[in-house]
């Protein structure tokens, strides 16, 4: 699996960051032709589920996920959350940890690891490469606005 790995240093305090990167609706208007829909009432928790469709028309792929790590931030510890990517398509596992800093604002460590079904191992450096730039810009776009 190709793995997917972001820092990202912000001036938002870590209960600020944690709310905005997870606030899954918001990740679907970051990333293009991609909707999010929640099937599990709020507030998100271990459980939590829902899909990320991307796609045009009648081509669209499903990313379905759940919650199975959920700590908030508190008290100065570190936030954690990780998803398992339940799909057909999109297999693997995401996970968004916020980190105070001493010196104030927080640091952002995204980490994935995905499988896109039928695609060959060899292209595993560019599904890399593609989801950096594509999480990297939806990351800096969910802490900007």
């Amino acid at each position: 699996m190709p793995g997917i790995r972001i820092v990202h240093r912000t001036s938002r305090p870590p209960d600020e960051t944690w709310l905005r990167l997870t606030d899954w609706e918001r990740h679907g208007a970051q990333v293009p032709l991609t909707r999010t829909i929640i099937f599990t009432a709020p507030p998100t928790r271990v459980g939590t589920i829902f899909t990320a469709r991307t796609g045009v028309g009648r081509i669209t792929f499903d990313d379905p996920m759940e919650v199975v790590v959920w700590q908030p931030p508190a008290g100065g510890s570190p936030g954690l959350v990780r998803l398992e990517k339940r799909g057909r398509s999109v297999t693997g596992w995401a996970e968004i940890e916020i980190r105070p800093l001493a010196s104030g604002g927080t640091e952002v460590h995204w980490r994935e690891d995905l499988r896109v079904r039928g695609l060959p191992r060899a292209l595993d450096p560019v599904v890399a490469a593609a989801g950096r730039l594509l999480f990297g810009r939806a990351l800096a776009r969910l802490l900007r606005t």
